[in-house]
């Protein structure tokens, strides 16, 4: 065994995710442990997907994407993954920049909604 490998636990641990979560991530691909017997192994490589992951999932992306996004990076290489994540990422500054107007609008509505309320209770 590499001394710089992870286990399970360790690995659950190290990005504060649950045992569930992590077993999810390997059932759909995302991430490939080496395995000896029972017991899972994450080396550098995985550890560095589960960074990509976890960063994808901060910026709203689908785990879907994500994996796709991945694959690309093993079958055409680091320009084709890097031109792929731009086109994600100007796709998903868009839908945040809607997710903003919408919860501004939001505040706005309720602070008026609170306002015109106060007045009544006074």
């Amino acid at each position: 065994m590499t001394d710089n490998r992870l286990s399970f636990k360790e690995m659950c641990a190290e990005f504060e995710v649950t045992p569930r979560t992590l077993r999810y991530y390997e059932y759909i691909e995302l991430l490939h442990p080496d395995r000896e017997g029972r017991s899972r192994f994450y080396g550098a490589r995985e550890r560095a997907r589960m960074k990509l992951i976890l960063r994808g999932r901060k910026f709203g992306f689908q785990l879907e994407e994500i994996r796709q996004w991945l694959l690309i990076y093993e079958k055409e290489g680091n320009d084709a993954q890097n031109r792929a994540f731009m086109e994600m990422a100007d796709r998903q500054l868009l839908e945040l920049d809607k997710q903003r107007e919408q919860i501004n609008e939001a505040i706005e509505e309720l602070s008026e909604l609170r306002e015109s309320t106060r007045a009544l209770v006074k």
